[in-house]
């Protein structure tokens, strides 16, 4: 009796040992895998935040280029004022030249 409770033993720790090597392989698996699995979402993750910084830094460019085409336009429109308002001064000037030509001229006559 004694050794059969011997052998007994054995043979459940033999199916012991054996059931624990074929599930440790597994579990060794799933942990690899949660591992990957891990390792690639926070690739992910860094991929996500690198596209949100170069959209961040798009739109910042975006803006600037933006308000100094603003600028450029309104300091266009400044210029166009100045030169319409050079150009009637230089009219005004041609008009009273012409009136004094033609007043000598007919002072003349």
């Amino acid at each position: 009796m004694e050794n059969g409770l011997l052998v007994l033993g054995l043979i459940g720790s033999l199916f012991l040992c054996i059931y624990g090597y074929a599930y440790g392989s597994v579990a060794i698996e799933n942990i690899r895998l949660k591992k990957k699995q891990q390792e690639l979402e926070h690739i992910e993750k860094l991929n996500k935040e690198e596209r949100l910084k170069r959209q961040k830094a798009r739109e910042e460019k975006l803006l600037k280029l933006n308000k100094r085409s603003e600028e450029i336009r309104l300091e266009l429109n400044r210029l166009e004022k100045v030169n319409l308002q050079r150009a009637t001064k230089d009219q005004h000037k041609v008009e009273l030249m012409k009136e004094r030509i033609m007043s000598k001229k007919q002072k003349v006559s």
